[in-house]
C-alpha cells in the first residue's frame, strides 16, 4: 500500500471515531465536500492545509497517527502543567547587582513568546529600549 491508500483509510478511521459523514466531516473542518472525497478516493493527496485544518477541529486526533499510521488514533493526554513557582527557588535580587568574576553582565539578546494557538513572536536586543 502506497502512503495515500493508508491516508485515506486513516481518514475514515476518523469519520467512524466521530460518526460524521463525509460531509459532515468537510463542514467540521471548513474544506470543500469534494477536497474529503478526493483525498478519500487517492484521487489527491492531503494538503498541508488540509491537515491543518482537520487538526485544528480536531485537537484529540494524534497528528503523528494521522501522517504515520503510528500509535493510537487519540492523542495521549499531556500530563499536568508543572507550577513554575515548584521549579525556581526564589532568591533575593541586590538593588546593586554585581558580575561574578569580573565578567561582563550578562544581557539579554531574544526573548520569544509562544501562544496557545501555536504561534509565537520573537523579540531581539534590538527591539529592547535601554533606560
Amino acid at each position: 500500500m502506497d502512503v495515500i491508500e493508508n491516508f485515506s483509510k486513516r481518514l475514515n478511521e476518523i469519520l467512524d471515531h466521530y460518526g460524521l459523514s463525509a460531509s459532515a466531516f468537510a463542514d467540521l473542518i471548513n474544506v470543500q465536500r469534494s477536497s474529503i472525497s478526493h483525498v478519500i478516493s487517492g484521487r489527491n493527496k492531503p494538503s498541508l492545509d488540509f491537515i491543518l485544518k482537520l487538526n485544528s477541529a480536531c485537537p484529540d486526533i494524534n497528528l503523528y497517527w494521522l501522517l504515520n499510521g503510528k500509535g493510537s488514533i487519540t492523542a495521549q493526554p499531556s500530563p499536568a502543567p508543572i507550577e513554575i513557582s515548584e521549579q525556581i527557588p526564589q532568591t533575593k535580587i541586590s538593588a546593586n547587582p554585581q558580575p561574578c568574576n569580573n565578567s561582563q553582565p550578562k544581557r539579554v539578546e531574544r526573548i520569544v513568546v509562544f501562544y496557545n494557538d501555536g504561534t509565537f513572536e520573537s523579540y531581539s536586543d534590538s527591539n529592547f529600549s535601554k533606560n
